[in-house]
């Protein structure tokens, strides 16, 4: 079990594993500064820009929350402030840890961040980077998966339901395979544990129809027999 520290400097209160930054700053968790000491070994862009950086022979992910829809357009990465338990990143560390407790393949939390801005916050995390791990969509745009892995992924996939862990946006650019085939499930913004079992066919949907959009768009390698390995791979 890691030691998991809280400190707060001014406006700024720091969760953090202290194996990893026995000292933390707010200055870690800017991509510029990563960027400035010449660490930065890629960045993804999306909603906002991920980093991965690398810190003492170790890679890292930092990430800042922002806000989607119409009410990102006014309060980008501005949210209210209710209790430091309730903010984003809080509730992502602990979900995280407690999937890592569970033994579940996701990643692991390293740090998070909330700066206060009077009824409002802002927020980062910084997780450990998964090693020589790619998502699905990215391996689907030039190779098939074989149906062995798509089994994998099912049963991967019903080890965090038997958990009753919620993941709000279960898609292909969520799930990630390293380099010895293993999976992983990315992304617990907004997720949580959710009780009962009625969501979970739901959930299961959705990574259906994410596969069939980035084939429409992308026409990705994958086709109805992979999902019925998956679909096995869940209920086996």
């Amino acid at each position: 079990m890691p030691n998991i520290q809280e400190k707060t400097l001014g406006s700024q209160i720091i969760l953090f594993d202290p194996k990893h930054f026995a000292e933390p700053t707010p200055k870690l968790f800017s991509g510029e500064h990563w960027a400035a000491e010449n660490k930065i070994i890629g960045q993804a862009t999306g909603r906002g820009t991920t980093y991965f950086f690398k810190h003492q022979d170790q890679e890292y992910v930092l990430r800042h929350y922002l806000r989607g829809g119409l009410i990102g357009k006014i309060l980008d990465d501005q949210y209210m402030f209710t209790g430091i338990q309730n903010t984003r990143s809080w509730q992502e560390f602990n979900l995280l840890q407690h999937m890592i407790n569970l033994g579940l393949p996701c990643p692991t939390p390293i740090a998070a961040m909330v700066t206060k801005k009077g009824l409002h916050y802002s927020a980062d995390i910084i997780l450990a980077k998964i090693e020589q791990a790619k998502d699905v969509c990215n391996i689907l745009l030039t190779q098939e998966i074989p149906q062995e892995t798509w089994r994998d992924i099912g049963k991967t996939i019903a080890q965090f339901h038997q958990h009753n862990i919620y993941h709000h946006d279960l898609n292909i650019h969520n799930i990630m395979i390293d380099k010895t085939n293993k999976v992983w499930l990315i992304d617990f913004d907004k997720c949580g544990v959710k009780q009962g079992t009625d969501w979970q066919p739901n959930n299961i949907s959705r990574l259906h129809r994410s596969l069939e959009k980035e084939k429409r768009l992308h026409n990705i390698y994958w086709q109805d027999s992979d999902w019925q390995a998956l679909l096995a791979g869940y209920d086996s």
